[in-house]
């Protein structure tokens, strides 16, 4: 058996249906705080807040910590200043990936703790 339909029509509905299967879908957004090893505490605190306003919000957070000059000798600092963060919002996140060291950054990346 075979239907005939009109071509056109066809594309459209079929672009309906992507529109509205683009409008179910939720687009995850990564926010970044970005700090240096010698940050200072109530500064930190602030991005630590922020940090949490996003996680509750269901964004995903990259802490990153960026060494200038010879603050890269002391990389134990900055793993030091990620756990303390990770410990802050371990009520609203996850750690999803480590702390990790690429070039002279480190970071980390955390989520939303599921419900």
């Amino acid at each position: 058996m075979v239907k005939i339909i009109n071509y056109s029509k066809f594309l459209y509905d079929k672009e309906k249906k992507e529109r509205e299967a683009r409008k179910a879908q939720t687009k995850i957004e990564i926010k970044e705080i970005r700090l240096r090893p010698k940050t200072s505490d109530h500064h930190q605190g602030f991005k630590v807040r922020d940090a949490r306003r996003w996680l509750e919000d269901g964004m995903k957070v990259r802490v990153t910590i960026r060494f200038r000059g010879r603050e890269i000798t002391y990389p134990e600092l900055a793993l030091e200043d990620l756990r303390e963060i990770a410990e802050e919002l371990k009520d609203v996140s996850d750690i999803e990936q480590p702390p990790n060291m690429e070039g002279r950054t480190m970071f980390m990346m955390l989520t939303p703790k599921k419900n």
